[in-house]
């Protein structure tokens, strides 16, 4: 198997919620493939999807009572300490739930964890071991 993700679908428990939280409060812009059942996003390289969460345990098989932690995040990685600090506070300033303030952590960089409408988490950090191109991938280092 390659190593490649080319799709995250988030399991939403309002799918218009969702929706408005990552176009009015992220800023992001759906694609043209999306619809009344699913919204899609490009993202760099792959694609975030939101889907009812009711739809996406029928799909996979599985019950759809999950909740609490559920073992992963996704993060947004920025290009300083100062982006992380001014990004966090554009969120929180339209609503957002901040779950730790951007904080130095142990491993050398600087971040904060926000969560969406349906707490899934967000962590926003500056991570000095994995540069950005200028598009916002991350840079192979070997």
């Amino acid at each position: 198997m390659e190593q490649r993700i080319t799709l995250i679908t988030l399991g939403v428990k309002n799918l218009q919620r969702s929706r408005d939280f990552y176009i009015n409060t992220f800023g992001w812009k759906p694609l043209e493939t999306s619809n009344e059942s699913i919204v899609f996003f490009q993202l760099n390289g792959i694609q975030l999807a939101l889907f009812p969460q009711e739809s996406l345990a029928d799909d996979a098989g599985v019950p759809a009572d999950g909740n609490g932690f559920r073992g992963f995040s996704l993060a947004h990685n920025v290009r300083s300490e100062k982006e992380v600090y001014e990004l966090v506070a554009s969120l929180e300033a339209k609503g957002v739930t901040v779950l730790k303030q951007p904080e130095k952590v142990f491993w050398g960089g600087y971040s904060s964890y926000i969560a969406d409408p349906d707490d899934n988490l967000w962590e926003i950090a500056y991570n000095p071991f994995m540069p950005l191109d200028a598009s916002g991938n991350t840079e192979s280092i070997h």
